[in-house]
């Protein structure tokens, strides 16, 4: 196994939870969904840190991390339950009364629910309505503004998506139409001059995970068995490293890509599954 601590410098830059380029997103307002705990809130540090305004809308409050108090008048969140979608409109509406405008739009909300095959056609529904609904709803609402500012819009989807779990059906249909709905919008915006890209994590290192894996017998080794399932380091991904590739979409740097769907997951989506599984490999 490699060392967890291999990795260029910038990778290593990421996971102390720093990034130190110009992106140019100085006083640009992001509305961040889930902002409060894992990739969300990784995104909105790393917003602020290039000077940006965040506006976070998260069913949690306060934030999980007291330090982004510094930020002040930057940081705005607003409490609400986006299953209601009365609630998604609120959110914008007070963006825009907040910070006057709206430039980046980050649907990150969701958790990954259990709700499986077994589950009844309402509890499937109200999968729906925790994981894709207000994905749609948020955008919808934010249309006028993300044209006004010619902004950008990065979804968060996960590798059930793609890989399937066999136990989530309403997670991975709403992160499969996710997907869709990347490259739907894309189209649909080009004309408006908005880009939208999606950022697909893997096995990431989330409060959410960590809760998972103290549920376990033993949290050592499942979190030790997950990792070693992860090509690259045979480590989690950091939430950082996930809200690095959000930060890059929504900026100038990333001025002519749309519609596309992006990994952040070691190779664990991709990969071989022979790398890490012990076998002999091809050609040894």
């Amino acid at each position: 196994m490699r060392s967890r601590n291999a990795g260029t410098a910038c990778g290593s830059i990421l996971r102390q939870g720093t990034l130190r380029m110009d992106f140019g997103l100085s006083g640009k307002v992001v509305l961040i969904s889930g902002g409060a705990a894992g990739i969300g809130l990784a995104s909105a540090k790393l917003f602020l840190q290039e000077g940006a305004k965040v506006f976070v809308v998260d069913v949690k409050e306060p934030l999980a991390d007291a330090s982004l108090e510094k930020f002040g008048s930057q940081l705005r969140l607003f409490q609400g339950d986006l299953s209601l979608q009365s609630a998604c409109e609120h959110a914008v509406q007070s963006c825009l009364q907040h910070f006057g405008r709206l430039d980046i739009l980050v649907n990150n909300a969701g958790m990954n629910d259990a709700t499986s095959l077994d589950a009844s056609p309402e509890q499937f529904e109200r999968s729906l309505q925790r994981n894709l609904l207000h994905v749609f709803a948020l955008t919808h609402h934010a249309r006028l503004a993300l044209k006004s500012s010619r902004g950008a819009i990065v979804n968060v989807s996960s590798k059930v998506a793609e890989t399937g779990q066999g136990r989530t059906s309403g997670y991975a249909a709403a992160k499969g139409a996710i997907n869709a709905l990347t490259r739907e919008w894309a189209v649909a915006l080009a004309p408006e001059g908005v880009r939208v890209n999606c950022v697909v994590p893997a096995e990431c290192d989330t409060s959410q995970y960590q809760a998972w894996f103290q549920k376990q017998s033993n949290p050592a080794s499942a979190r030790e068995s997950v990792e070693k399932l992860v090509p690259l380091e045979n480590r989690l991904t950091t939430p950082t490293e996930v809200a690095a590739m959000i930060l890059f979409l929504s900026s100038s740097l990333a001025s002519h890509i749309t519609g596309q769907i992006i990994h952040v997951d070691g190779g664990y989506t991709h990969l071989d599954r022979a790398i890490t599984s012990g076998s002999p490999k091809w050609g040894e």
